[in-house]
């Protein structure tokens, strides 16, 4: 079965936690012991003696002053991590951003041939069996230069538990989505007519497995995933979220703490759809060795960062020179 669907309701479930101040009523009702003050990331301070600070560009200053919380999203198939996203949120500012990395991105590994799909982003974690995430996690911050705090992973039985929980979820399908596949396991059957429609557990299902039809191939599904989630997250958001959570964290698995997930949750308080940006890794499909793979664009991955962190990159750049 493809699973890449899994990550949506991830997303679902992570910013659920993080943008809303309802998870400060679940953990205290559920594990009042381990209520707490302490957030992710700042557990010990960094000596700032070990630091170069003279030496540091301006997006490095920037991350290590940062109030960011970046989470690895993983959806499987099997070995292969079928869907990648990145989820970072500023306690301080309370902005959003999901950045989506396709499946089929090149990331070069000297232990394998040049152009075989081992040096596809998706095979890292079935490759790396001993560090697993840990390994996903390394490639995602190498490819990216962002700084990986923790990671979510959950089980594709969520994603009926959570749409069905939040009352379905409002989608906008372009075309008639038409698919079967008999040997599939369990066995595929689509038939979503075009329109702007609410769709429940099973039929959310089959929207976030369709793949065939898309214009612009595996970009277009992750354009329709994307609306997807974000229409999920909007829905969460006008409800009481213990109902929501206790229906599907038993799906979840996460190196974030119950504490964890307290600090986030009162530094959240406040946050609304407009501070969530959702963007694809810049880049470019590209046929290398008669394989398909998905080149990142450095320059413009850059000026995302830059972005992200507040920087102004005209300025950063002068400021650089001036240093050299």
């Amino acid at each position: 079965m493809k699973h890449f669907f899994k990550v949506f309701i991830t997303s679902l479930i992570l910013f659920s936690l993080v943008a809303t101040a309802g998870i400060f009523t679940y953990v205290k009702y559920f594990s009042p012991e381990n209520i707490a003050e302490a957030k992710p990331g700042n557990d010990d301070d960094e000596d700032d003696d070990n630091i170069d600070k003279e030496s540091e560009t301006p997006l490095e200053k920037a991350m290590r002053e940062s109030n960011r919380i970046n989470v690895l999203v993983g959806g499987f198939e099997g070995p292969r991590s079928d869907t990648i996203m990145l989820a970072s949120f500023d306690r301080k500012t309370k902005e959003a951003s999901i950045i989506s990395i396709p499946r089929d991105t090149y990331y070069y590994r000297e232990a394998y041939g040049r152009y075989e799909d081992t040096q596809k982003i998706n095979a890292v974690y079935g490759t790396n069996k001993e560090k697993g995430m840990k390994a996903l996690i390394e490639a995602v911050e190498e490819l990216t230069g962002i700084p990986i705090h923790n990671y979510v992973k959950v089980d594709y039985k969520g994603v009926r538990a959570a749409v069905d929980a939040i009352g379905g979820v409002e989608v906008d399908v372009k075309f008639n989505m038409v698919y079967s596949d008999p040997y599939d396991n369990p066995p595929l059957y689509i038939n979503i007519p075009a329109g702007t429609k609410i769709i429940y557990g099973d039929k959310s299902v089959e929207f976030l497995r369709y793949r065939a039809g898309y214009p612009d191939g595996d970009l277009g599904r992750i354009k329709a995933q994307q609306g997807f989630m974000k229409s999920a997250i909007k829905k969460s958001l006008s409800l009481k979220l213990p109902s929501v959570i206790s229906a599907v964290y038993p799906y979840v698995e996460t190196d974030l703490t119950l504490t964890d997930l307290l600090g986030l949750g009162k530094d959240a308080i406040g946050f609304s759809m407009e501070n969530l940006d959702t963007v694809t890794l810049p880049g470019g499909a590209k046929t290398m060795g008669g394989l398909s793979f998905y080149i990142v664009d450095g320059e413009k991955t850059t000026e995302l960062l830059y972005g992200m962190y507040g920087i102004n990159l005209s300025a950063a750049a002068d400021e650089e020179v001036q240093s050299n």
